[in-house]
């Protein structure tokens, strides 16, 4: 199978469809506050705030301040105010998310991330249904980004062993409201989106968001992204006890992928060769791949959701989903390792030449979900009960299909400094094979949360997950297996005054092999079902355990939330290799992660908004074997202090003035307990600051111009490094975005 394509001649199109986009007749998302109901009384979420009073998922019975745990909202508002497009550029607002590049010489596809210190890419959902999408996720449908940490096996099931992170797609309601927006990038391309809701007689709404972009990269020669999506919202009885919504979004990416920069030149570069260690660096522009290296991505999701509320105070939520993601994908990556890079005349740089290899990953996501909730509160004596509970039951596969190995010729490798991006590179066509897992879940859950006097809560939990694992590998191998998981929380809050809650809760989560990203192994050593194997379905679950203690407490009226947490997570029975015989592994191992989590969110005044947090990590490995498993070792990108900051002032009606910082501190790559790092290629991550501004000014009552400089002190960093430190991302340099807002 042969994919060869001349960008120059279609990347054009997408541009065109978002000028034609934004020509329709429709300004800036309007506030559609949604109502929800706790324990009897309707919360409602003001419009001009960053701060939330609630989430959006119906397991949460209570208020955020009566929640023990750590839980942040990005609110639209601040995804419109910042231009943050992508699901990664929204979580730029939680401290202590990093994002990976992947393993050595292969590059992560879709959102990668970690949260204190645990990968959290597979513990994302879609109105609190799991999505497995193997595509980075748009903002342009969604109403806020709601960030839960700690442990969350009981609330979502498996994974989850840092949290979760919920994204809240726009609902249609029965209020006439249309906006849009234009942007304009300083590197070069635009980006439209358009946001239309209607209401269709009494009771029906119908809500339709279009996007389309065709933007650069920042500081990265062709590398682009550009693509389209559409999701359409109809809802019936809005406004009265039974509810049906609809939902479809479908979204398709034509991509330029980034497999990164050379690492020569870096701090804690290191090559056997002197005059190669000691190079300078290259232009952090380079592009190393082919101008036909693609990426293409097709998204679709169809859902149907029932809500009734009964007439006994029960509220019930069914809700059904459908989903396909298919990625298309050539890259190419380079390698700097000691026979990295080839150096024939030292004294001629202009000579040298770095090693690249072609990745072609071709693959589908599939999946069904039905999921039920009911909520219902209840006295018995002295006790008030808020309870929810449900049932979930879900089948997802995973295909992926087999491609031929390429090795490129000596003459095929890129020149170290200036690489010719024109130049046609040979594929990995597609060998006629597939592998595939496959997945089947049944759920149930029960939550109470029990008022006893005037000022404490108890919150309790429990998930049951009973599931079944398929894997068929490419040579028509299969394995099987099946288990039972059980997951719980318990927390207790003591509220001193209305305004106030102190809290200490306690969670787990469980990650059976091979079931959260659907990679089961049937690789097996000496003809023993157990192996090194972690996706190997036979060995047994790790578990999460997480204790947190904190206080909520909402000053100025209500208006600001200040938040503080102390947080203690181990992670038990990991698979490690059994250190008395090579080769085999076992489950013993253990590491920790523990640290603080400060936040302040809401309006200082009438028109000074602020969110901001602060999180420290302190990670390590208390029983482990090899490498970077071995006991000693901290957790890979896990910087032990991280922050982030975003503030706006209404200077004057028109006029809004503000902007943000985020500071990563050192992220360690090179984790070996005893490692001589000047050994190592690239051991680590430096810290740094990147801070952005912010302005906005209203042309009239309905269009306003708002300009957002990125990197404004024009910050050299990392953005990424992969795990061999042999290539990475550059940060992105000072940029700037010219937005038109526009509503009627």
């Amino acid at each position: 199978m042969s994919h060869i394509r001349n960008r120059k001649h279609v990347s054009n199109r997408y541009l065109t469809a978002a000028l034609m986009a934004a020509a329709v007749p429709a300004l800036t998302t309007p506030a559609l506050a949604q109502d929800k109901k706790l324990a009897g009384v309707t919360v409602t979420a003001e419009e001009d705030t960053y701060k939330a009073d609630v989430v959006s998922s119906p397991k949460q019975t209570q208020a955020l301040i009566d929640t023990p745990q750590t839980v942040s909202v990005i609110k639209k508002e601040v995804l419109q105010q910042q231009q943050a497009a992508s699901l990664m550029e929204a979580l730029r607002n939680v401290p202590g998310i990093t994002v990976q590049m992947g393993e050595n010489g292969n590059t992560s596809a879709g959102d990668t991330f970690q949260m204190r210190g645990f990968d959290a890419s597979t513990s994302v959902l879609v109105d609190g249904v799991r999505d497995m999408s193997s595509a980075s996720r748009d903002t342009f449908n969604l109403e806020q980004v709601e960030v839960v940490r700690g442990a969350g096996g009981a609330d979502i099931g498996r994974g989850a062993s840092s949290g979760y992170i919920n994204l809240v797609s726009k609902h249609p309601t029965l209020e006439a409201a249309a906006s849009g927006t234009l942007a304009a990038y300083s590197q070069g391309g635009a980006r439209a989106t358009v946001d239309v809701n209607r209401a269709v007689g009494k009771t029906s709404g119908l809500r339709l968001n279009l996007m389309a972009e065709d933007i650069n990269a920042v500081g990265r020669d062709e590398v682009k992204k550009s693509g389209y999506a559409l999701a359409a919202a109809y809802g019936i009885g809005i406004g009265t006890p039974t509810r049906l919504y609809g939902f479809a979004q479908v979204s398709k990416g034509d991509n330029v992928p980034d497999g990164g920069i050379p690492s020569v030149g870096y701090p804690g570069f290191n090559n056997a060769t002197p005059a190669i260690k000691s190079a300078p660096r290259v232009d952090p522009e380079n592009f190393y791949g082919s101008v036909h290296d693609y990426e293409d991505t097709d998204s679709s999701q169809f859902t149907v959701k029932f809500e009734h509320d009964f007439a006994s105070g029960i509220y019930m939520t069914n809700t059904t989903r459908l989903s396909r993601t298919s990625l298309d994908r050539v890259l190419t990556g380079v390698s700097t390792g000691n026979a990295g890079i080839t150096a024939t005349n030292l004294n001629d740089r202009s000579t040298w030449t770095v090693n690249r290899s072609r990745q072609h990953v071709v693959k589908d996501n599939d999946a069904l979900i039905n999921a039920t909730n009911f909520t219902a509160s209840a006295t018995t004596g002295a006790f008030t009960h808020d309870l929810a509970y449900g049932l979930e039951f879900s089948t997802e596969k995973v295909a992926v299909y087999g491609v031929n190995a390429v090795t490129l010729t000596t003459a095929q490798q890129a020149n170290l400094y200036t690489p010719n991006p024109n130049v046609d590179l040979p594929v990995n066509g597609l060998n006629g094979t597939r592998a595939f897992v496959k997945l089947n879940v049944g759920s149930a859950y029960l939550f109470d949360t029990i008022h006893f006097g005037e000022k404490w809560l108890f919150n309790a939990g429990i998930r049951v997950d009973s599931y079944d694992i398929t894997t068929t590998t490419a040579t028509n191998a299969r394995l099987e297996g099946d288990g039972t998981l059980t997951s719980y929380k318990a927390g207790l809050v003591y509220k001193p005054v209305e305004t106030a809650s102190l809290y200490v809760a306690f969670a787990n989560s469980k990650t059976p092999p091979g079931t959260v990203n659907l990679g089961a192994s049937t690789t097996t050593v000496g003809g023993s079902e157990t192996s090194t194997n972690i996706n190997n379905p036979n060995v047994d679950p790790t578990e999460t355990r997480n204790l947190e203690a904190g206080v909520k407490w909402d000053v100025l009226s209500g208006r600001v939330s200040l938040t503080a947490a102390y947080y203690s997570t181990e992670h038990l029975n990991e698979f490690v290799e059994d250190p008395f015989n090579t080769g085999f592994g076992e489950n013993f191992g253990k590491r920790t992660v523990k640290g603080f989590d400060l936040g302040v969110v809401g309006k200082i005044t009438d028109k000074w908004n602020l969110t901001a947090g602060i999180q420290t990590m302190d990670t390590e490995v208390e029983r482990g074997t090899t490498g970077a498993n071995a006991t000693g070792a901290v957790t890979r990108w896990s910087p032990e202090l991280a922050a982030t900051v975003w503030t706006t002032y209404e200077v004057s009606p028109k006029l809004t003035l503000g902007g943000g910082a985020r500071y990563t501190g050192e992220q360690v790559r090179a984790n070996t307990p005893g490692v001589d790092l000047a050994t190592q290629n690239v051991p680590f991550i430096p810290e740094y600051w990147v801070v952005d501004a912010y302005g906005s000014y209203k042309l009239t009552d309905k269009v306003s111009v708002q300009l957002n400089v990125y990197n404004l002190l024009d910050e050299d960093y990392i953005a990424t490094l992969n795990n061999g430190g042999s290539r990475l991302i550059p940060g992105a340099p000072r940029s700037a975005t010219v937005t038109l807002n526009y509503q009627f």
